[in-house]
């Protein structure tokens, strides 16, 4: 099987995601010491402005995800919210306060939150259930490509410009209208609701109810293993615990990126042959070992290794968890279905990261790591026992 056998459709709204996370990662990778450094922020403003934008991101999903089903179209909620997200680039470089920050970071947070779970649900319209894992592999991987070519060339344009940040910033636009111009040359939709027949609005109990028994299982195992698997923060911060030069620390995300990228298509393609829940179950595995190379050796060689098996683990479970969504929804839920699996797992990856920093703050990386290593292995339990009943 090869990426020819994907429709195209679906190969371009990988390239969408890709050419938006440069220009996203271009800007974040920077934007906590601009506003710092530049525009005089605290830390305590800079969190305050990332969690208000992370949540909100969140809350749209759901909404986004049943509006797609109630109108039976998927694309133009895909088009607006990358719109939404490329229009607010030039905010950036054109931000003399904190207020425009809070403000173009808002607008782009709603923006992919209108776009997530519409664009997964469309993905699935597109594509026969045997080619659900390698569909979703290869978004994820170009993707995560973008998110390693994205603070790549931040730190060239840095060196380049003089550490011109507003420079950079204004670079980030191409990238972003790139992706947009993707979805409106090369993204076509299936006819959803061909019947006329009107379709009632989702979130209510009677729709809620035609989600499947392996739909909900899915949702809560996955927002379960979310629990041990909380923010890529603290691999950054283990590496500076470790002695990492400050200004070679994103070396860890861009090596965590780099396999995450490799793996997640290679993975999903084999998900299709030999099944998802065994590469699921390994790719726990493979977290537990990441914890506990993380855990236990603070050398430098240890620390990139551990990022590179965190990267693994990724590759081998968030492209699989999302075909699994794919593979247990009802087709005129879908949209609704991947809402609240974004919703939930948002949610726990928030509670993973607050415990994860209190963990860090009153015991140390260590034991950090350590507790994340014992949650990892809590859910991989749990899975193995519970799959067969649930999961069919």
């Amino acid at each position: 099987m090869s990426v020819k056998s994907i429709p195209r459709s679906v190969v371009m709204l990988g390239f969408v995601s890709m050419f938006m996370d440069i220009s996203s990662e271009m800007i974040h990778s920077l934007l906590p010491v601009f506003m710092v450094s530049v525009l005089g922020a605290s830390v305590l403003v800079v969190g305050v402005i990332e969690g208000i934008a992370e949540a909100t991101a969140s809350i749209t999903k759901i909404f986004s995800g049943s509006v797609s089903d109630w109108i039976g179209r998927r694309r133009p909620l895909v088009l607006l919210g990358y719109s939404m997200a490329a229009f607010t680039k030039p905010l950036f470089p054109l931000a003399e306060g904190i207020g425009a920050i809070l403000t173009a970071r808002f607008i782009d947070r709603i923006g992919k939150g209108i776009r997530g779970a519409p664009r997964d649900a469309l993905i699935t319209d597109l594509v026969p259930k045997r080619l659900h894992g390698a569909a979703f592999g290869l978004r994820q991987s170009l993707d995560t490509l973008g998110a390693v070519a994205g603070p790549l060339l931040a730190l060239m344009l840095m060196g380049l410009s003089d550490n011109n940040y507003r420079f950079v910033f204004w670079l980030a636009v191409i990238p972003a209208l790139l992706s947009v111009a993707c979805i409106i040359f090369g993204v076509k939709e299936p006819e959803m609701n061909m019947t006329g027949k009107k379709i009632p609005f989702p979130i209510q109990k009677s729709e809620l109810k035609k989600l499947t028994r392996p739909f909900w299982f899915t949702v809560l195992f996955a927002s379960a293993f979310t629990l041990a698997r909380f923010s890529e923060a603290f691999l950054l911060l283990r590496a500076d615990s470790g002695g990492l030069a400050p200004a070679l620390i994103p070396a860890i995300l861009m090596t965590m990126n780099a396999v995450y990228a490799a793996s997640a298509y290679p993975i999903g393609k084999l998900s299709d042959r030999i099944g998802k829940y065994g590469l699921l179950t390994g790719g726990i595995a493979v977290l537990i070992a990441a914890d506990l190379m993380l855990a236990f050796n603070g050398h430098m060689l240890w620390i990139f290794a551990g990022a590179a098996l965190w990267g693994l683990h990724m590759g081998m479970t968030q492209g699989l968890l999302s075909a699994l969504v794919a593979d247990s929804a009802p087709a005129t839920l879908r949209g609704t279905a991947f809402g609240v699996y974004h919703l939930l797992t948002g949610i726990a990856l928030l509670i993973a990261s607050v415990l994860a920093g209190w963990l860090w703050t009153a015991y140390g990386p260590a034991e950090t790591f350590l507790i994340g290593a014992v949650f990892a292995g809590i859910s991989l339990a749990g899975f193995a026992v519970m799959r067969g009943k649930y999961l069919k």
